[in-house]
């Protein structure tokens, strides 16, 4: 059985819009094969009803009937075969259940697969935007809570629910044949208190069980902030204030759990209740029926058994109740996220970008991460074909978010960015970014071998491809030192490997994707001296022959640019060479001036 999941306090979702937006994936276009597969699980579900139904207590109730009337040769023959085949009958529906289970599962795993695959892909196709503004762990959750809950939803509706309706359909049947319309009634009324009375307490129950998780998350978060600041406690002295506050937080806790835990025998003594007081009723309508010559001994146990096998799903009610309102706010939230808008979307007649010399320009380009908060403010910035353009200023004058907007993580507000006079607005944003490479400020590595972290660049490079481009990039020799050479893994975001390991690895990757676009955004800002020195010599050899935009801090790396822009304000304030720009004593030469006294201040230290 699927597990009781923690209940959230989230506004509830209405279950018939959820499920229909699911449908598509559980009864999918063009796959006979999963719809045979669905509809022989439900004939299943029909056989395994009728079977416990019809077989089950008619057998028994005319092995009661036939002992009730004496022992014969023939009696005892009769009653030993309709024990066999209630044995027989109580297995069938074992059997029907676990064969429908077999059959459904490929049917389930499938529609999870395609709709998680789905949330997956849409959330690749989001902006950069979302994914700042959201936490990576909060919307994996809500994929892996949706994704769950849609087995749980489909086991509960399909082979709960649904069983459950056919079945009291087939006993409200037999009583009205067999018995009239007062247990028709009483079984209907029955049912109805039973549903009413589950609903209500199962829903002070998830208020109790909601009050009860906060207490706990409060306690363990505050647990954990004390002890990582032990320090802290340890300064003051406030060891026992500490342990106050947490005793008063889990005795918080430990009263909201003991009323939670109150509130099931609450809810199982009402249900027993009911379930009772319909059984007892039914029997003795039955017995009276009995004494008056209208009913047998057996029908006593026909409807006992009834009774008791519809009683059963019945049981699981308030369980079956609170996971499908779950399932159904779970399943809601990623339908949320699949219905959230892309913000940058290729154009309905967008085109291959067809790059040739390789010409970046930025037109008249403003632009603001915030309605109220401009970057660029009317950028003209040519990046003219095979040279090499660095970009420099001071912090929040726009210098990476040329770069962000080059790779179209988002729409400029007005003017244009071309490539070859080609508007990046009006080409695919697949074949964009394959002629773009980039050397990011911090390199982030997967949590792969070193081998599958350069053959990122381009999926269908071969080993010798993967070995020239580490050459290309000076980390060969330090691949060959290791045990396991390329199949040596890096670590959560690359953390085995140092900063300029990282860096030579990212130079690699971009080396294998052999872009005619190149971007090095403070590539060597978080390096050491040394190692900057030597990465900067590597990185100067990649730049040859392609058109390089170098966005740099310490202008030290950047002497050797054809061409400098200052940026200041979201405007180029200053263009020109290393030699020219310091001739002429503007911002650049301060820039400078005030970079080679941070340099000579820590050598006059020593």
């Amino acid at each position: 059985m699927p597990p009781d999941p923690t209940v959230q306090t989230r506004p509830d979702q209405p279950l018939i819009p959820t499920l229909r937006r699911f449908l598509p994936y559980l009864w999918p276009a063009g796959e006979p094969g999963l719809k045979a597969r669905i509809v022989a699980a439900m004939l299943l579900v029909v056989v395994s009803k009728f079977v416990q139904v019809f077989a089950v207590s008619y057998s028994l109730k005319y092995a009661i009937d036939r002992v009730s009337t004496g022992a014969d040769r023939g009696a005892v023959t009769l009653v030993i075969l309709l024990v066999f085949g209630y044995a027989a009958a109580r297995f069938g529906t074992t059997l029907f259940d676990n064969l429908r289970n077999a059959v459904f599962e490929r049917v389930g795993q499938d529609a999870t697969r395609r709709l998680a695959a789905t949330v997956f892909r849409h959330l690749h196709g989001l902006s950069l935007r979302f994914h700042l503004e959201r936490r990576t762990g909060a919307v994996t959750k809500v994929v892996e809570r949706g994704t769950k809950s849609i087995d749980t939803m489909l086991y509960f509706i399909l082979f709960n629910i649904a069983p459950t309706i056919l079945e009291l359909a087939l006993v409200l049947g037999i009583f009205w044949k067999s018995f009239g319309w007062p247990l028709v009634v009483a079984t209907v009324a029955m049912v109805a208190a039973y549903i009413v009375f589950t609903r209500k307490v199962t829903d002070w129950r998830n208020a109790l069980r909601t009050r009860m998780n906060d207490l706990d998350t409060g306690a363990v978060a505050h647990a954990v902030d004390s002890l990582l600041n032990f320090e802290t406690v340890k300064y003051f002295g406030a060891e026992e204030r500490e342990a106050r506050r947490y005793d008063a937080g889990i005795a918080a806790y430990a009263q909201a759990a003991t009323k939670s835990e109150n509130s099931l025998a609450w809810l199982n003594i009402g249900q027993a209740l009911i379930t009772n007081l319909m059984m007892g009723a039914g029997m003795a309508f039955v017995a009276w029926r009995w004494s008056r010559g209208q009913a047998s001994s057996g029908d006593l146990v026909l409807v006992s058994t009834l009774l008791s096998q519809l009683f059963r799903p019945l049981d699981l009610l308030g369980m079956v109740y609170r996971t499908i309102r779950q399932g159904v706010i779970d399943m809601a939230a990623m339908f949320d996220l699949i219905d959230t808008p892309a913000e940058v979307t290729d154009a309905p007649d967008a085109t291959p970008l067809q790059v040739g010399a390789g010409r970046v320009r930025f037109e008249g380009v403003r632009f603001g991460y915030d309605a109220d908060r401009t970057i660029l403010n009317g950028l003209d910035l040519d990046v003219p074909a095979g040279a090499t353009v660095a970009v420099v200023g001071p912090s929040g004058a726009g210098k990476s978010t040329l770069a962000r907007l080059l790779y179209r993580f988002y729409d400029v507000g007005e003017g244009r960015i071309t490539i070859d006079g080609q508007d990046i607005r009006e080409v695919t944003q697949a074949s964009l970014r394959a002629a773009i490479g980039i050397v990011p400020q911090d390199t982030v590595l997967f949590n792969e071998t070193i081998g599958y972290n350069i053959a990122y660049g381009r999926e269908s490079a071969g080993e010798a491809e993967i070995a020239a481009a580490a050459r290309g990039a000076a980390i060969a020799d330090f691949i060959a030192r290791q045990p396991d050479g390329y199949a040596t893994r890096v670590g959560e975001r690359g953390l085995k490997l140092s900063g300029g390991e990282k860096q030579r690895v990212a130079i690699a990757r971009t080396l294998l994707k052999n872009p005619p676009i190149l971007i090095l955004d403070e590539a060597t800002s978080a390096l050491d001296s040394r190692t900057e020195d030597e990465i900067l010599a590597t990185l100067e050899a990649i730049e040859r022959g392609r058109t390089t935009i170098v966005i740099a801090h310490r202008l030290s790396t950047i002497v050797h640019a054809d061409r400098i822009v200052v940026l200041d304000g979201g405007r180029v304030r200053e263009s020109g060479t290393h030699a020219e720009l310091l001739h002429r004593g503007g911002l650049y030469a301060e820039m400078w001036a005030r970079q080679a006294q941070e340099r000579r201040e820590p050598i006059a230290a020593e």
